[in-house]
């Protein structure tokens, strides 16, 4: 459920139009609703109320100050993937002992950075990284916290690009290697081995592989503790899908009944890592209609939004509703691309996408933009990045401004002295 609705013809987020907005800040620009994602936080968390658990929000889907300070506020820690993350999260007021990081590639500095912060725990994904890990500590003269993210070989029935848990990902420690990964990891001094971690891919729409990734991590808990390892905490990552078109993903309810059945009994605390499911939902991007265009065999509607603004539809080919912010009772559909000013043939919102018939100068309102949407923009062609604006209620609040041109440009610089350079290659 979202706070996003149509009032008298006109779309709305919470108790503002949305044309309001955009005279105020311009288009494009990302809007979010506070009740929807507070609701959304209360709701996950909630499912998995009747076990020990911690929900770390995954900040990677969306990582502003404003939505990171409202998370907190629930009670929620954070699954961060970079040292610039951990810098975001500690700035929010998050508590360090809520954060776990997470990814394959974390650097010395990173790690030395969360070790000296006293994260609650480092998913640890090599032997390498084990090794570095340890070193690292032991030069602080710290130990560090960490689990260990096993692959679990699970198909999840998703995107390939958003599939993690397969054999052929990058991420975690292959699951026939996990018992002597875990042996290394506990004779490393530095090292203070209390978890288990598996994150299977993103955007997952039935419980089965979230199960039987459960399974197969419970099977490994019992060897592990076999083996005389005490670990207290298993991270089950998060992938809870929501729905973009016709989609129907498990409730938090049943994911949290399904997961929490087979590991609670190991008496472990249950973290899991939402992302998507969290602010997907939360967030739209609004944009213009600039033109209208016809060629041979097409009809497409151009935009002021693009891809360096909202990458998915571009990356995975995803599909995201597009509403018009204003309807008439006399408006006629149409067919047609929607596509912005990038200079890529990649650069579509949505292909063939039937709508209202919209006139330059028209808004539109494309949904389900609040994960992955921010977080994976980008200025290229020099597009400065878009602001972003939260609705609580009856009232809206910029929480990160526009970008200029003067900050397109900050902190390049022209090189002194070319002319030299020319005249000896002309030589």
């Amino acid at each position: 459920m979202n706070y996003f609705e149509e009032r008298d013809g006109v779309f709305c987020c919470e108790g503002i139009d949305l044309r309001e907005i955009a005279e105020a800040v311009g288009t494009p620009f990302y809007v979010y609703s506070y009740r929807t994602l507070v609701r959304h936080c209360r709701a996950i968390d909630g499912a998995f109320g009747e076990y020990d658990h911690l929900t770390c929000f995954a900040m990677k889907a969306n990582s502003n100050l404003a939505i990171l300070d409202i998370v907190g506020k629930e009670g929620l820690g954070v699954d961060i993937v970079s040292g610039g993350e951990l810098f975001r999260a500690l700035k929010a007021g998050i508590d360090p002992k809520k954060i776990m990081f997470s990814g394959v590639g974390k650097s010395e500095n990173e790690i030395g950075f969360a070790l000296k912060e006293g994260i609650l725990c480092l998913n640890v994904e090599s032997e390498a990284e084990l090794k570095t890990v340890d070193r690292v500590a032991r030069d602080l003269e710290l130990t560090a916290p960490i689990a260990l993210r096993i692959n679990p070989d699970v198909d999840p029935k998703t995107h390939p690009k958003i599939s993690t848990g397969l054999k052929a990902a990058k991420f975690g420690i292959p699951h026939q290697m996990a018992l002597y990964a875990y042996r290394k990891a506990d004779s490393l001094p530095g090292l203070n081995v209390i978890g288990i971690d598996c994150h299977i891919g993103s955007q997952l729409t039935t419980v089965a592989p979230f199960v039987e990734a459960a399974e197969r991590l419970l099977s490994l808990i019992e060897q592990i503790r076999g083996a005389g390892i005490k670990i207290t905490l298993a991270d089950i990552g998060g992938g809870l899908g929501i729905t973009y078109d016709a989609e129907t993903p498990p409730t938090p309810d049943e994911w949290g009944q399904a997961v929490g059945e087979i590991l609670s009994p190991a008496g472990l605390t249950i973290v899991l890592e939402p992302g998507r499911s969290i602010v997907g939902n939360t967030g739209a991007l609004v944009t213009k209609t600039l033109y209208r265009k016809t060629n041979e065999t097409k009809e497409f509607v151009v935009v002021d939004a693009a891809m360096n603004d909202l990458a998915r539809p571009s990356m995975y080919d995803s599909y995201h509703e597009i509403r018009p912010v204003v309807t008439h009772t006399d408006d006629r559909n149409i067919t047609a691309d929607i596509v912005g000013p990038i200079c890529e043939t990649g650069d579509v919102l949505a292909r063939d996408r039937t709508i209202a018939e919209p006139s330059a100068g028209d808004l539109l309102a494309v949904m389900s933009a609040g994960a992955y949407g921010f977080a994976m923009s980008s200025t290229y062609n020099s597009r400065p990045r878009v602001p972003e604006v939260l609705v609580m209620g009856d009232r809206w609040e910029i929480i990160r401004e526009r970008e200029t041109w003067d900050d397109l440009i900050a902190g390049e610089r022209v090189v002194d002295n070319t002319e030299d350079l020319r005249v000896t290659l002309d030589a």
